[in-house]
Formats: structure tokens, sequence, C-alpha cells
């Protein structure tokens, strides 16, 4: 067989020009989008990461905000983008709990993104105003039943992991609740220590500075023990045995974005989620530190629709 030494060179430059790229990513800013307002988990957390990133590759990560649908708007826009790897998402547990209550969404939800890695893991936090008589999640569901209309939560939108949660904790207790949905960030809090919605379905990142200043009483979180930022509130399981949902934030890029760069950003971010520093800051918002090969994000979510389609059966909620 004829040794051909001008395929060899081809080949020898193909992987050259291919290690080079890898090594220069990124060449210029990457904008990394999540769904929901200012102030929010998914903001808060989008921003550490961001700046992260930014110190360790040596450009702007700049963070951007494309709110509405339960984050199916910015997810939308990350599938369609070009898959170079200067345009990331900060998905979140809503980008299964949208793929199970909605009808459609306008993109899959595993196969049009490349998966980097999740971030973190975190419950939610079921709370009302200090003003609230209920001083229990059992008092508060008594308080549910006992009205024809029941009490009103919110959520960050239709499909997100808070609506599914109020929805399941409604169905679980069968107590009736009825869904407010916002479009996100500090909206939510700010309705229910008003007094304009009941309950409030949310994360500690966001719950967390209303319920240390007093304005928000925490009754529950969903997790199956209590977490560390609140360790005094007990675990819903506690008045419905069984009951526990865990939610999580992770990054992704359009499908097709160069395995290399998955590799690179997938690495870098293990090591942004091994500094203490930054542990310590998730912690704080009310997360823990939840780091996962691209494959295993991508199965997480396969099951995560998986399961949230089972709770949409059992619980009979409508499709939006």
């Amino acid at each position: 067989m004829e040794f051909n030494f001008k395929a060899l060179l081809a080949g020898l430059a193909m992987a050259f020009a291919s290690g080079a790229a890898t090594a220069a990513y990124p060449e210029k800013p990457v904008t990394l989008i999540h769904g929901f307002g200012a102030g929010g988990n998914a903001d808060s957390v989008a921003r550490l990461v961001a700046a992260e990133l930014e110190g360790r590759l040596k450009q702007p990560f700049v963070v951007e905000s494309r709110t509405g649908a339960g984050g199916t708007i910015a997810s939308g826009h990350v599938a369609k983008a070009p898959a170079d790897g200067y345009t990331l998402i900060m998905l979140t547990g809503g980008h299964t709990a949208s793929a199970a209550v909605r009808k459609s969404v306008p993109y899959d939800p595993v196969a049009d993104f490349s998966m980097i890695s999740t971030v973190t893991q975190f419950p939610f936090v079921v709370a009302v105003s200090a003003d609230n008589p209920a001083k229990t999640l059992a008092q508060l569901l008594e308080t549910a039943r006992g009205k024809s209309d029941g009490v009103s939560f919110s959520s960050v939108g239709v499909g997100s992991t808070q609506h599914l949660t109020g929805e399941l904790l409604a169905s679980t207790a069968k107590a009736p609740m009825l869904h407010i949905p916002y479009r996100g960030g500090g909206a939510p809090v700010v309705s229910v220590i008003a007094g304009d919605v009941d309950v409030l379905v949310d994360t500690a990142t966001v719950a967390g500075p209303q319920i240390h200043a007093g304005k928000l009483r925490a009754l529950a979180v969903t997790s199956s023990e209590p977490w560390p930022l609140l360790p005094d509130v007990p675990p819903a399981n506690k008045a419905l045995p069984g009951f526990e949902v865990m939610s999580w934030l992770g990054l992704a890029a359009p499908a097709g974005t160069p395995a290399d760069v998955i590799g690179k950003l997938n690495a870098t971010l293990d090591d942004i989620l091994k500094d203490p520093g930054v542990r310590k800051k998730l912690n704080d918002m009310g997360s823990e530190p939840y780091y996962s090969s691209p494959d295993g994000m991508r199965d997480m979510i396969r099951d995560n629709i998986v399961q949230w389609k089972q709770v949409v059966q059992q619980a009979q909620i409508p499709q939006q």
C-alpha cells in the first residue's frame, strides 16, 4: 500500500488547527442567556458563573435575560443560535417542567442543546407574608381546604418548576391553590409581602433575604431534610409524607457546538465548582454545587421530563 504523505500532512494540519482553536477559545465575548428576571436564582447564579468563567478564560461573559413563558423564550432563542460556543444558556429545572406541562415548545429540550454541566441543585421554599395567620404548612393547607377558591400561589411563569411544585403541593394535599404566574425575579416576593398573593413557592436565593428580614414566614422547604440556609424550617414531608422536589441549574449551548469547546467549558466549570469561595457563595444563595459530565446532564434532563410528565398526569394539571 502506497504511503500518502500529503494526506498525513493534511490530517496533522487539521488536528493542529482544531487544537489551536480550542486553546484559543474564547477569542471574543460570550453571551450567557437565562430566561428569568433580575435578582432571581437563575440570574444570581448566572452572574456568579459568568464572572468566574471570565476570570479563567480571559474574555467577557455577558449575562443577558430573555424573560417570559417559564424560560422557553430564552431556550428557543439559544436553540437557534450559532453553534460556535459564543452563545450559552443557564438552563433551570423549568426546562424539563415546561416540556412536561406545555403542549409544545419551539425546540427539542434534549436534541437541540449541547449540555455542558449542571451547576447547582436546591429545594424550594413555601412561604407566606409575616401577616399571614398560618404558622405551619399544615395550617396553610387547612385554610386552603376551607375556602371554595382556596389560596393563591406565585411562580416565575407557567411551566416553571415553581409552578409544577405548587400544583403538586395542591394535588398531594387535596387543597385548592390558584396559580399566579410572574416573569421571574423579585416580583413574586413583593406580591406575597404586599398580600396580593397568599403563598410564595420559590428558591431560598429569592426568599431568604426577606425571610431573615422578617417580612416572609417560611413554612416548609421541599427537600427531604432541613436545608442548611434555613435550618429551622421543616421539610414539607412533615405535613405531606413523601413530598420532595429538588431543582437544578445547568449550563448548555446550541446543539452542534464543537466537542472540544464543550470539553473546555466543562473542565473550567468543574474547576470553578471546586473553588471553596465559589462553593460558599452558592451555599449562601441556598444552593449546593452540582457538577456533572455533559452526558450526565443530558440523562438527568431526559429523566426529569419523564418524571414531570407523570406528575402532570397524576395531578391532572391542564396542559398549557
